[in-house]
C-alpha cells in the first residue's frame, strides 16, 4: 500500500473562481473546492486504483478486470463497466453498520453505485473494451460530504489505469478510454451558492446539486433537489455554471496524475467542448 503522505504522485489544488463573497466555516470562499489530492496505484493488487482526498472526505477506488460480461451482452463483442459502493463502519462519526450484516444493500448505496457505473461507462468505448467487464469498488474511508462525486472522480483514474494495463498487455487493440469524467456538488446554503459541500453545509442546504461531466463539457448526470424549497431555473443555471468551473480543476488534477503514469494520457490535455 502506498504511503498516504507520498507527495510524488499526488496533486493538490484549490479553485479560485469569480465573485468570491462568503467565508465558510473551513475558511474557504463560496466558490472554492476543498483541497484535493489523488494518489494513483494506491493498491498493489488491483488492475488500477486511486485514493482521493477532498478535504476530510477520503474514497478509495479499485478496478478489477473480469473476462466475462452480464448475460445481456454475451456474444455482442461489447464490454461493461459497473461499480460497487460502500462506507467503512468508522467512516462516519457514529459507526455505520456493514450492509452485508443486514442482509441487503441500502437504497442509497444502490443509487450511488448505479450513478458511478453510468458515469464511468461514459468514459469508455465499450466496443473497444471487448467482451469483458471492469468492476470498480468504491470504498468510503472517511465521509464529510460529496462521497458519490468523489467516487466518480477517483473511479475514473482507477479505471484509466486498468485500461492502460489492458492496452499494454495487448488485450485490447485500441485504447478504450475516450473521456475523463468527474463529479462535484453545489448547494444553496443560507441564500449563498457554495461549491463542493462538506457534510455540515450539505445538511443545511436549501437546494443541492450533484453533477457529473466529461472533460469535453458533456453532461452525464444532474441530480438537483429542492431539499427545503423549490428552486428557479436561474438558480439551477447558476449552480451548473459553478459546478462546471469547479470540474475544470478536477479534470486538471486527473490529467496531471495520469500523465505521470503514461504518455497514453497525453491525448487528454485540456480539451474544449465538442
Amino acid at each position: 500500500m502506498r504511503n498516504i503522505n507520498d507527495s510524488s504522485q499526488d496533486s493538490r489544488k484549490r479553485v479560485q473562481l469569480k465573485n468570491q463573497r462568503i467565508t465558510r466555516a473551513d475558511g474557504r470562499k463560496s466558490h472554492e473546492l476543498r483541497p484535493v489530492r489523488i494518489i494513483p496505484d494506491y493498491l498493489e493488487f488491483a488492475a488500477g486504483s486511486a485514493l482521493i482526498e477532498m478535504g476530510k472526505t477520503r474514497v478509495l477506488a479499485a478496478a478489477t478486470v473480469e473476462e466475462k460480461v452480464p448475460p445481456f451482452l454475451k456474444g455482442t463483442g461489447q464490454g461493461w463497466i459497473t461499480a460497487e459502493y460502500a462506507m467503512l463502519p468508522c467512516s462516519t462519526e457514529t459507526r455505520t453498520p456493514r450492509e452485508r450484516t443486514q442482509g441487503r444493500i441500502s437504497g442509497r448505496s444502490q443509487e450511488i453505485q448505479r450513478l458511478i457505473g453510468r458515469a464511468l461507462r461514459a468514459a469508455v468505448d465499450l466496443k473497444a473494451l471487448g467482451e469483458r467487464q471492469i468492476l470498480l469498488d468504491c470504498d468510503v474511508i472517511q465521509a464529510d460530504g460529496g462521497t458519490r462525486t468523489a467516487s466518480v472522480t477517483a473511479g475514473c483514474v482507477a479505471l484509466a489505469l486498468a485500461l492502460k494495463k489492458l492496452y499494454e498487455e495487448k488485450k485490447v487493440e485500441q485504447f478504450p478510454l475516450v473521456n475523463l469524467v468527474a463529479g462535484v456538488s453545489v448547494g444553496l446554503v443560507n441564500g449563498e451558492f457554495f461549491l463542493d459541500l462538506d457534510y455540515n453545509e450539505d445538511s443545511q442546504a436549501e437546494v443541492d446539486l450533484n453533477i457529473v461531466e466529461t472533460d469535453t463539457g458533456q453532461l452525464v448526470e444532474i441530480q438537483a433537489t429542492g431539499e427545503k424549497r423549490p428552486y428557479t431555473r436561474r438558480e439551477l443555471a447558476t449552480m451548473m455554471r459553478l459546478a462546471h468551473e469547479g470540474l475544470q480543476v478536477l479534470f486538471e488534477i486527473q490529467r496531471s496524475v495520469l500523465k505521470k503514469k503514461s504518455p497514453l494520457f497525453m491525448a487528454f490535455n485540456k480539451r474544449g467542448k465538442r
